[in-house]
């Protein structure tokens, strides 16, 4: 996966943290100081068209995308091994394991795109569909799903780093990707741990959309709610994001 992306830590529990579609790989740095390299093995891929692979070609799916996590795992001698994923990347982890059930130890979803995909308003998905084009809507996106309630400064930022790390049809075709599929009859019923970390101020990934989909599919699921944060809570409360993934896997056989 494209040279396999940053690292952090050499612990005997390997995970792979699958970052969102407005993000890349480096989007995972607010985490990285508070991470217990001594029990975990962090690795940090981009997709193809993201990061250091923005200019590698692809179909831009998620069965690409979860064998590309596979031949990563494969690459680094995983046999076995936990996913993190943040929002997009919540729906490759889960493809993943509908592709390779037995290779997953556990899953943490931040802020998770269900098996089912989103569903969207006209007027909503017509603001998406536009955002490949127009920096402004990617930045009314990212305002809307953090309760538009942040500082600009932060805003421009994450649009500069999504408009950057990403190629733009890529970033076009895995808007498709994630919001148009379902796979939930292939991971309904599946034993694996599965813990969801939302933001209160996500109007769209929140609470409720957890109860309604991954709750409804993972017998062993359960959701921690971030008071302070939106749809973007490693950026937003890095330090508690950092802990309940760890509290999580720390239990996870």
């Amino acid at each position: 996966m494209g040279g396999g992306g940053h690292r952090v830590g050499g612990g005997p529990h390997p995970v792979v943290a699958l970052h969102g579609w407005f993000g890349s790989g480096a989007s995972w740095a607010p985490l990285w100081p508070h991470l217990d390299g001594g029990a975990f093995s962090y690795v940090f891929p981009d997709y193809r068209g993201y990061g250091e692979r923005r200019s590698e070609p692809g179909d831009y799916t998620l069965a690409e995308a979860a064998a590309d996590v596979l031949a990563l795992a494969d690459s680094l001698g995983w046999e076995r091994f936990s996913m993190v994923g943040h929002s997009m990347g919540g729906s490759v982890m889960q493809r993943v394991l509908a592709d390779a059930p037995e290779r997953v130890r556990g899953l943490v979803g931040i802020s998770p795109v269900p098996a089912g995909g989103v569903p969207f308003d006209a007027e909503t998905r017509a603001l998406f569909d536009g955002a490949a084009d127009d920096p402004a809507k990617r930045r009314a996106i990212i305002d809307m799903t953090t309760g538009n309630r942040l500082t600009g400064v932060w805003l421009d930022a994450m649009v500069a780093h999504s408009v950057s790390a990403s190629d733009r049809d890529a970033f076009a075709a895995y808007l498709k990707a994630w919001a148009d599929t379902d796979f939930h009859g292939e991971i309904e019923g599946s034993p694996v741990p599965v813990r969801l970390i939302v933001g209160g101020h996500d109007p769209a990934l929140g609470a409720p959309a957890m109860a309604g989909t991954f709750q409804q599919w993972y017998p062993d699921s359960e959701i921690e709610v971030l008071g302070d944060a939106g749809h973007y809570a490693v950026d937003e409360t890095p330090v508690a994001v950092a802990t309940l993934i760890e509290r999580h896997l720390a239990g996870v056989a």
